[in-house]
C-alpha cells in the first residue's frame, strides 16, 4: 500500500525569485521495492521525452519516493489541447518494443496493487503482446477468484485468441512510450499545464492512454483527443476500437474490485468482437 506525507525541503523558486507550481516536498510510501522502482523509472523515461511534464521524483529512499508536490488549479481548454498535443510527442518518444519497461527496470512493472509483465524480447506482434501480457494475467485472476463466470471468460478468451491470430484491426507501426495507468487521476493540471504522476509505463500502442484517459473521464477531453489526434494524425476508426484498449483496465479493476467491472469487461469483449 503506498501512502503519501509532507517531507522536510526548500521552496523551490523560479529565476525571478517567485514560488513555482511545485511549493513542498512529498513524500509518497512504498512497503515494497518494486512499485517504488517502477514507478521511479516510469517518471524518468517519461520525462526523457521533454513533451508532457512528469511530477519530478527528488530521491529514493527505503520507505519510497520524495516528490515535488504539484499546486493544483482548475483545467482550461487550451491546457487540456496543449495536453494532447504533447501526448502525441510523449508517445512518438516510443519503445525499444512492445512491453518494454523502462530503462533501469528490471522484472515486472507494477500497475495499482497488481504486477504488469513486462517482455525481453521482441514479441510477435501488438496483438499478440496485449492478449498474452495485458489480458490474460489478469482474465485466469478474474475467473479464479471467481469474478467472471466461465461463459463470460470465454467471451474474452475468444478476444484473445483473434489478437494472437491477428484478426482486429488496429495493429499500431511501431511501440509508443505509454504512460500505462493514464486515469484523469493520474493526470494533475497546474498553471503551466499537465502533470502526470504514478505511471505503469511501458511500450504498447497509443490509443490504449486515450481509452484509458476515456474511461473514466477527464476535464475538457473533447479538447484533449482532437488536439492529440491531430497531432499524432490517428488513423481513422481509432474510436471505435476504444472498448479493445479499455479491456485491459477493466480486467485490472474486476480481479481488484470485482464489482460490476467483470460486466463492463464482457461488453466490451463483445464490442471488440464486432469490429
Amino acid at each position: 500500500m503506498e501512502t503519501g506525507a509532507p517531507a522536510a525541503g526548500p521552496r523551490p523558486r523560479g529565476e525571478d525569485g517567485r514560488v513555482s507550481r511545485v511549493s513542498e516536498t512529498f513524500l509518497k510510501r512504498h512497503d515494497r521495492p518494486g512499485p517504488r522502482d517502477a514507478e521511479a523509472a516510469g517518471l524518468a523515461w517519461l520525462a526523457a521525452a521533454d513533451a508532457v511534464a512528469v511530477c519530478p521524483v527528488l530521491a529514493v529512499r527505503d520507505d519510497g519516493l520524495v516528490l515535488q508536490r504539484v499546486e493544483e488549479v482548475r483545467p482550461g481548454a487550451e491546457a487540456a489541447e496543449e495536453f494532447g498535443r504533447s501526448l502525441a510527442r510523449t508517445h512518438a518518444a516510443g519503445a525499444d518494443r512492445f512491453g518494454a519497461p523502462p530503462p533501469g527496470l528490471e522484472g515486472d512493472g507494477w500497475i495499482a496493487a497488481l504486477p504488469l509483465p513486462m517482455t525481453t524480447s521482441e514479441p510477435p506482434s501488438w496483438g499478440s503482446f496485449y492478449a498474452e501480457q495485458r489480458l490474460r494475467p489478469y482474465l485466469r485472476a478474474a475467473r479464479d477468484a471467481g469474478a467472471l463466470s466461465a461463459a463470460d471468460a470465454g467471451v474474452l478468451e475468444t478476444v484473445c485468441e483473434r489478437l494472437v491470430a491477428g484478426d482486429l484491426p488496429g495493429e499500431p507501426a511501431a511501440p509508443a512510450r505509454l504512460h500505462g495507468d493514464l486515469w484523469s487521476g493520474n493526470v494533475l493540471w497546474s498553471r503551466e499545464g499537465a502533470v502526470l504522476i504514478d505511471p505503469a509505463a511501458h511500450g504498447g500502442h497509443p490509443e490504449t492512454d486515450l481509452a484509458m484517459l476515456a474511461l473514466f473521464g477527464l476535464p475538457h477531453l473533447d479538447r484533449v483527443l482532437a488536439a492529440y489526434t491531430e497531432a499524432a494524425a490517428t488513423p481513422p476508426g481509432w474510436r471505435r476500437r476504444v472498448p479493445l484498449h479499455q479491456l485491459h483496465p477493466l480486467l485490472v479493476h474486476t480481479v481488484l474490485f470485482g464489482g460490476g467491472y467483470g460486466g463492463q469487461a464482457v461488453r466490451a469483449a463483445r464490442e471488440t468482437l464486432a469490429l
